[in-house]
């Protein structure tokens, strides 16, 4: 009797992990799509108009925050909360999670030989984006497990969705 008591909490500690670790691939994929849809299109306008380096990854990052933001402002406000209380969980939830996702991946595009002058026609452009972007949902993925393990980030914005 006193092993199976001993058994119990380890059977119900993965459970508990895998269900956080859920939480954060989702609140990742969630910070994935506002900041490539951002990151994207910054890249795409800034490359498009000849755009040095550093204006079109100003560009970048300020329309990957732009849209991880606005996602998030949109299903807070679409569980009826008002704007001002809306913009407070957005950006408690994503600042975070979003900064380290545009750090690795404007780093990965910057430090890829090549990346930062190719243009949109050359396939490099297309492959280095998609890889940063990848990298750095893999990196970022931990932070958000971290964030929600604490009931910070995506755990505020999900009690919003029940």
């Amino acid at each position: 009797m006193e092993h199976q008591a001993h058994q119990a909490p380890a059977q119900h500690h993965p459970v508990a992990v895998a269900g956080t670790w859920a939480m954060a691939v989702r609140a990742t994929l969630h910070c994935l799509t506002g900041c490539a849809i951002g990151e994207v299109l910054g890249m795409v306008i800034g490359t498009a108009l000849g755009w040095g380096d550093v204006p079109t990854l100003i560009l970048a990052i300020t329309l990957a925050f732009a849209f991880g933001y606005a996602l998030t402002l949109w299903g807070v406000m679409k569980a009826g909360v008002g704007l001002r209380a809306a913009l407070k969980v957005a950006l408690a939830a994503d600042t975070l999670s979003i900064a380290v996702m545009e750090l690795v991946d404007n780093g990965v595009i910057v430090l890829w030989p090549g990346a930062m002058d190719a243009g949109l026609a050359d396939p490099l452009f297309w492959w280095v984006l998609a890889i940063a972007l990848a990298v750095a949902f893999v990196l970022t993925m931990p932070v958000n497990r971290w964030m929600i393990g604490r009931g910070k980030g995506h755990a505020v914005v999900h009690r919003y969705h029940h």
